[in-house]
Parts: structure tokens; sequence; C-alpha cells
């Protein structure tokens, strides 16, 4: 690996649940969106336009600062041929780059071993939330998962193995029931995932932590404060992973959907506020994803699964603006008659965070040559 690319650092974000990402960034001026959203649609004074047809939802203003700033690269249309809109099978499609077998390895876990071959440092990768998720996840690599830096500094040694054995348990009871108990029970004995070890490692952290910043009250805001935290007290930590809950908005989706979008705009864009406050932003690039995107027409109070989704990149070393193309919205060109077709594989995007970002082969971990962007600044 290239020296060049030795401090870089991935933040990665998983939207759960599947994000709309046409309610994201929104096609405002397109007949054919108007025509398939009777209820779950934004009006043009609701978005804030990036161009003559492209606009960020209007609750999403920190996003538009961002890609203003050029700090936010929008993927538009990624996904895989024949996407499955089982939220279980679909997100395990992500984390392990298989969509034709049930894979045993977690793309982002052969990235570690790559950047930690020795596995000295268990603290490479970093988990913020509860559970372990499957894209860490190889056998023999260790990765650090903490659910909250506040209350974990202040709990006794009992406390934290029952949160330990908890976290395994956990994983034991989902990934058991996708690749069987004997894998499951084989990454869990060779690499210990010895939450403990590293996650001592990072009981002080919280309080050794200034910033004038005060990041908002929500779950993704806490995440990310806590990822700085940690990226802070420079422990060697290269990959981070977090969640933001909550995108599955078969019903209610207008009431729910634009708080989802502030919460995540606002704790991303304070996040990287926070780290040119403390000068280290160069080095950080926070990759946003989700499994699938959701169908054209809504179903009258929310939108059910779909295809041809959406992904972003945010850093100061991101080449702002727009990659990909976005899927067409004639109803011609819809995918069984309802979803948007992917434009871009899902892979070639990993592989671009891999090689041009943390300087990592992408074949072997993807699975392929898949084509590639080319969004970082020299």
């Amino acid at each position: 690996m290239s020296s060049k690319y030795e401090d870089n650092v991935l933040v990665v974000v998983q939207l759960t649940g599947g994000n709309d990402f046409i309610n994201t960034i929104v096609p405002y001026t397109d007949g054919h969106y108007y025509d398939a959203r009777k209820k779950v649609v934004l009006g043009q004074d609701e978005v804030l336009p990036i161009n003559d047809e492209l606009a960020i939802n209007g609750n999403a203003a920190p996003f538009k600062r961002l890609y203003d700033e050029g700090k936010a690269a929008i993927i538009q249309g990624i996904g895989y041929p024949n996407s499955n809109r089982s939220h279980f099978r679909g997100m395990d499609i992500w984390h392990t780059c298989e969509p034709d077998k049930v894979g045993t390895n977690g793309w982002l876990g052969l990235a570690i071993r790559e950047l930690d071959p020795r596995a000295e440092n268990v603290l490479t990768g970093v988990s913020i939330g509860q559970g372990l998720p499957r894209a860490m996840a190889v056998s023999g690599v260790p990765v650090t998962s903490v659910g909250d830096l506040e209350s974990y500094g202040v709990m006794n040694r009992l406390d934290r193995e029952r949160l330990r054995d908890k976290a395994i348990e956990a994983f034991k009871d989902i990934y058991g029931q996708a690749i069987g108990t004997g894998p499951v029970s084989e990454y869990i004995g060779q690499t210990g995932i010895d939450v403990l070890k590293g996650a001592d490692l990072l009981a002080d952290v919280a309080e050794r932590y200034e910033s004038p910043l005060e990041y908002a009250d929500n779950p993704i805001a806490k995440s990310l404060r806590d990822v700085a935290r940690i990226h802070l007290a420079d422990l060697g930590t290269r990959i981070f992973y977090t969640n933001h809950g909550g995108y599955d908005t078969h019903a209610n989706e207008l009431p729910t959907h634009p708080k989802l979008m502030s919460d995540l705009s606002g704790a991303i864009s304070d996040f990287l506020d926070d780290l040119e406050r403390h000068g280290v932003e160069d080095n950080i690039t926070v990759m946003v994803f989700t499994e699938f995107g959701r169908r054209m027409r809504d179903n009258g109070s929310g939108t059910d699964h779909g295809s041809g989704g959406g992904a972003f990149l945010f850093g100061k070393k991101v080449e702002g603006g727009l990659y990909g193309e976005y899927p067409s919205l004639n109803p011609r060109d819809w995918e069984h008659g309802e979803d948007l077709k992917h434009t871009i594989d899902f892979r070639g995007v990993y592989g671009t965070v891999l090689e041009q970002w943390l300087g990592v082969e992408a074949k072997p971990i993807v699975g392929g040559q898949f084509e590639q962007i080319q969004p970082f600044k020299a």
C-alpha cells in the first residue's frame, strides 16, 4: 500500500431500511415524477435545486451547503442486476458483494485485513452502535464494536462483559440464519470478536474529547460524535461503521422522511465541521449507502421496496458533483414496470473507495472488475 493512502480514514454510514432516493435527490422538473408520485411527492418549493433537473430535499439543507462547497459527491442510480427486495438479503449482498450466493466475508473486514494483515490493532476497524455489521466480519480479523462511548466509559467490567455477550448473541441470531451456525461460530471462535479488548481502549476517549461544536440530540449525530472522538484520539482506526435506521417508509413517509433527512444531513455536516475545527478534516471520507431505493409509484402513504437507489461521498478531498446517471423516470424504462433501473454497480463504487482512498486492491474484495468513478481530488 502506498504511503499516500496510509492516513486516509473511511467512515461508512448505513441507511437501514431502503432510503427513498427519488425524494432525496429530487427530479423536480420531470413530469414523470409528479405523474408517479401522487401523495409522497415534494413540490418545487420544497427542494433546493442544484441544476435545472435535480434538487436536494429541502429538509437536507446541510447537504446543499456541502454540495455548494464542493464536498459532496452524489452517486446516482447505484445498485446491481436483479436487485433483491428483501431487507435482510439485500443488505447481506451489500455487505458481502455476493449477489448470486450467500457470502461469508464482509467487504470491509477484507479491507481491514489488508490494512492490518498481522491484526496488530484491534481498533483498525470500529463499529459504533448496537451489534456487529456483517460488512466487517471476516474470520481472523478483530473488530471493535461499542454502542455508546458516553455510557461505556462509566460501565464496570461485568456490565461490559454482558454488553459484549449481548452483541455476540445478536450476531449469532441474525447471521446464523443466513450462513449457518458453523461459519458464525468459526468466525466468533477465531477472532474472539474481542469487543472488550478494543472497547476498553476507548473507555476514556469521551472524557478526553473537547469541542465547541454541539451535536444534535439524535442517534446518528451521537454516533458520528463518537467517531470524531475516536478519530481525534489518534488510535489508528482506518474504517468506522455506523448506521441510521428508520428508512423503511411503507407508510407515513411524509411525516418521517423529512426528519431522517434533517438528522442525517445535520449530523454529517456537524461531523465534518468538527474535524475541520480540530484541523484533521483532510484525511476523512464519509460514504453513505442504503440497501435499495423505493418504487416509482407511491402507495398513498409511503413507498415500497425498489431498486436504482443512490449513495453519497462527503469530505474535503471529495470532488463534489454528480456521478453516474440518474435513472430514467419514463415508465417505458422502468424495471419490472415499477422500479428505476440501476445505472452503476455498487461494487464499482466500493472499488473506487478501496483503491482510490484506502489504497487496497478491489478485485478480490468485490469479486471482479467493475466500473469506477473518479470522486477524489488529486
